[in-house]
């Protein structure tokens, strides 16, 4: 796929080039498209997919990347809806006026994802589950799932929410940089967690290393907090992208089964 393609199928290519075998998942049997989400202070733009003519499915947050609203986390939702769910991907960057998935350089895109206060990425979730309830959705069947600094998201959101029914972090950071906007790290939530939350990872993630999953682990059974984890031998960062090189197809697809295991096991998809 060329750049200009890539760009035009809505990818980011701050990752580098998209794979030209990225999976694709139609509408079939869904309703699908953009929102814009009631929020205290204006309107969030998102995108959904549902089951057609189901009525309270049950509602799944799709927390992105930090590559904005692309392609990939489109496709994950409507894979999310292929399940049963109603999956709703809320834009949470779009206070900063900026098109994430056209920025192509990595240092440009930090910054304004770093400056994303977690207090308000917090309410940004709430409102977006409430917004899903108003069209239909089962809130009290609520799961949500994210990759990347989304997976720090949902480690967040499950010391957060007294709602949540379960969650899956796919290689969510466990800890943070000095950051005055994000007052603790995944790791320093260890005993306020409120949900059962799956942690997916790879081995060979440099960024995040086995032995502070591991130590987060033990935090948690500390804490006598529900958490169980997965650890891929030889996967790297981004394993479960199959937009960009970092895709491991093995181990992509054993953690989407086993998201869909644990959101069954605790009352997220039927």
């Amino acid at each position: 796929m060329t750049a200009t393609a890539a760009v035009t199928a809505g990818y980011t290519l701050a990752a580098g080039p998209v794979r030209a075998d990225a999976i694709k998942t139609d509408t079939g049997g869904l309703t699908a498209g953009d929102a814009m989400i009631e929020l205290a202070d204006g309107e969030m733009p998102g995108y959904f997919a549902r089951p057609a003519g189901v009525t309270n499915p049950p509602v799944v947050l799709v927390a992105m990347e930090i590559f904005g609203l692309h392609e990939y986390i489109k496709d994950v939702t409507r894979r999310l809806a292929k399940l049963g769910a109603f999956a709703v991907a809320p834009d949470y960057y779009f206070r900063k006026g900026v098109d994430l998935t056209k920025i192509t350089e990595i240092p440009q895109l930090m910054p304004i994802v770093n400056s994303k206060p977690d207090a308000e990425l917090l309410s940004d979730l709430d409102s977006t589950v409430a917004w899903a309830k108003s069209q239909g959705g089962d809130a009290s069947k609520l799961g949500i799932i994210g990759f990347c600094r989304g997976g720090r998201t949902v480690w967040e959101y499950a010391a957060h929410s007294g709602a949540l029914k379960a969650g899956a972090a796919f290689y969510g950071s466990l800890l943070d940089p000095p950051n005055p906007v994000w007052p603790k790290s995944p790791t320093q939530l260890a005993g306020e967690m409120k949900a059962p939350v799956l942690g997916l990872y790879g081995e060979a993630d440099t960024g995040i290393s086995v032995a502070s999953v591991e130590a987060f682990k033990a935090a948690l059974a500390a804490n006598k907090k529900t958490a169980e984890f997965k650890i891929y031998p030889g996967a790297p960062h981004g394993f479960h992208a199959d937009y960009r090189p970092s895709y491991r197809a093995e181990a992509a697809a054993d953690a989407w089964s086993q998201m869909q295991a644990w959101f069954r096991k605790y009352g997220v998809l039927s």
